[in-house]
């Protein structure tokens, strides 16, 4: 379908601009018509961008879906009508068009899991079986409301992973730029002055001189190379499965970060693992929809391989336990579960006992990084002033002797 930008004129005689995915000009007219909107005029703006502005449905209007779409169902409001107020109500173009889409799908017969599946940028494999298990089972409601926890819960572990990652590096440019400053335009004029005093410069002195020159004279690169770098690991990574396997395993290696990395994932499987089976998917089903929501390749490895395990007979217990990546306590927690029935449960201990750990880790990292970054720059300025201020002292020193 191609993007169009539109006027159109409501019940009132206002002119109502906008944009819309539609097959053809007859297809706008008809799906605004349905919006009871009058089309004035129109002019195509090519293929959608989902990836920019308005353009992508973020968690937020996922959220608002869910708990429309879970008070509309409880309260008993047919499917289409929900929908339709939905469509009517959001502001969002992009989730505006989507659900225009949905109405028209399920009016020529569709469920709303198979009209969800048209749109797999916006609703994943995960959503959408879980909406299918819902529809099956007869509690479409309770899988809503559960997906809307899920997903704010999962906009609150993206906010604490961005937090633990995007501090350390404004720090990080803090640091460089001081540093910078220092050996491009404070440390030659020291230097310079010190050099007139004649004598033989000390070992930290010289040292000092020896890298002030280095960022005056090959800056460039020393800016250069780490964005050159990046792109060559980008692009290494990007045709290159071995690398890219690679670089999750490293992540979860990382000191401070990967520990926090492998508790947000784990988090994130018992979640919609607990979500899923709660909701009546097979556990094979399970595993292999969790294995695209980790978003990491080695514990997505660890998950097919317990899947095979349970496929050969063993318990899931022994088969998260021989998968060889998950701690103790998820496989005491999925024990205790498969014991007493309630495997979901005790997966959403596991999820809540992670949840728990990040948000508390964080914590302390952001408390660390205060004090490590006044040190740093207290350990930078104590060198620069030792090897300018120690040639001043001694010249003095035998000036008195």
């Amino acid at each position: 379908m191609a993007q169009y930008a539109y006027r159109a004129m409501d019940a009132a005689g206002r002119l109502v601009p906008g944009s819309m995915e539609a097959s053809n000009s007859a297809d706008l007219e008809l799906r605004l018509h349905r919006m009871e909107l009058d089309l004035v005029d129109f002019r195509p703006t090519g293929r959608p961008a989902p990836g920019f502005g308005q353009r992508t449905v973020r968690r937020k209007e996922l959220i608002n879906f869910c708990f429309h779409m879970e008070q509309m169902t409880a309260a008993g409001v047919p499917m289409l009508e929900a929908l339709g107020d939905l469509r009517d109500s959001c502001e969002h173009a992009r989730l505006r068009d989507v659900v225009s889409d949905l109405i028209e799908s399920i009016e020529g017969g569709q469920p709303l899991s198979r009209a969800l599946s048209h749109h797999d940028r916006v609703f994943d494999g995960t959503f959408t079986s879980l909406i299918a298990a819902g529809e099956s089972s007869g509690r479409l409601d309770e899988v809503l409301r559960k997906l809307s926890e899920s997903i704010k819960w999962q906009d609150e572990l993206a906010a604490q992973t961005k937090r633990i990652l995007i501090y350390p590096l404004v720090v990080g440019v803090v640091v460089l730029a001081v540093t910078f400053f220092l050996m491009i335009f404070l440390v030659p004029q020291l230097t310079a002055f010190i050099g007139n005093m004649g004598g033989v410069l000390p070992l930290q002195t010289r040292v000092l001189i020896a890298v002030s020159s280095v960022f005056i004279n090959y800056w460039y690169l020393i800016l250069a190379l780490p964005v050159l770098a990046w792109a060559a690991a980008r692009l290494w990574l990007r045709h290159s499965e071995t690398a890219r396997y690679t670089a999750d395993g490293l992540k979860l290696r990382l000191f401070v970060v990967g520990p926090v990395l492998r508790k947000i994932t784990l988090a994130r499987f018992a979640t919609y693992f607990g979500l899923m089976y709660g909701s009546g998917i097979a556990i094979l089903d399970c595993i292999r929809l969790s294995e695209g929501i980790v978003n990491n390749r080695v514990i997505a490895a660890g998950l097919g391989r317990a899947a095979r395990y349970i496929s050969e007979g063993q318990s899931v217990t022994a088969a998260f336990q021989n998968a060889g990546i998950f701690p103790p306590l998820v496989i005491r927690m999925l024990k205790v579960g498969e014991a007493t029935g309630s495997l979901d449960a005790a997966l959403r201990n596991v999820s809540y006992f992670y949840h728990r750990e990040v948000r508390e880790t964080i914590e302390k990292v952001q408390a660390m990084i205060e004090p490590a970054m006044t040190v740093i720059l207290g350990l930078l300025l104590g060198w620069i002033m030792l090897s300018v201020l120690g040639p001043i002292y001694d010249t003095i020193s035998q000036i008195k002797t």
